[in-house]
């Protein structure tokens, strides 16, 4: 009995939990160097287009939880609440192919939103890393637990 509230537990903690692991760990990325600016201009760009100076530990727009990077990968919270349900039922059931099916399929899936937008690609390396950490470690804790 304390085994299946172990593994229920380990689930529910890694869904719920992940998300304010994952959404915390975005905002950190997000943040720009301490008085530095946005972006570096390119010879694309040039001087005259580069971004004001942002304030220290504000937020990038352009970055990995800014409006352009969530706007192109639509329905990645729900997304990641499956991630992090079926990495933690792997580790759990002793499956570890099946965390690369899921890396894999999520990549796949994602791969046109990712190639044309750079900050949504930053967005999902960041984001699908943390799930990854946190979901494995809920599943390992859980098995510590038995």
């Amino acid at each position: 009995m304390l085994q299946v509230l172990a593994v229920l537990a380990a689930l529910v903690v890694s869904v719920v939990g992940g998300w304010w692991v994952v959404s915390a760990v975005l905002r950190l990325a997000s943040r720009t160097p301490s008085g530095g600016p946005t972006a570096a201009p390119t010879p694309a760009t040039g001087p005259a287009a580069s971004p004001a100076p942002a304030a220290p530990g504000a937020a990038d727009p352009a970055g990995p939880d800014g409006p352009a990077a969530r706007a192109a990968l639509r329905g990645g919270s729900w997304i990641g609440f499956l991630e992090r349900l079926a990495v933690t039922a792997c580790v759990l059931t002793g499956q570890p192919a099946g965390v690369a099916i899921v890396v894999a399929v999520k990549g796949l899936g994602r791969y046109p939103e990712l190639k044309e937008n750079p900050g949504a690609s930053e967005r999902f390396v960041i984001g699908t890393l943390a799930s990854l950490i946190w979901a494995a470690g809920c599943g390992l804790a859980a098995l510590a637990a038995f």
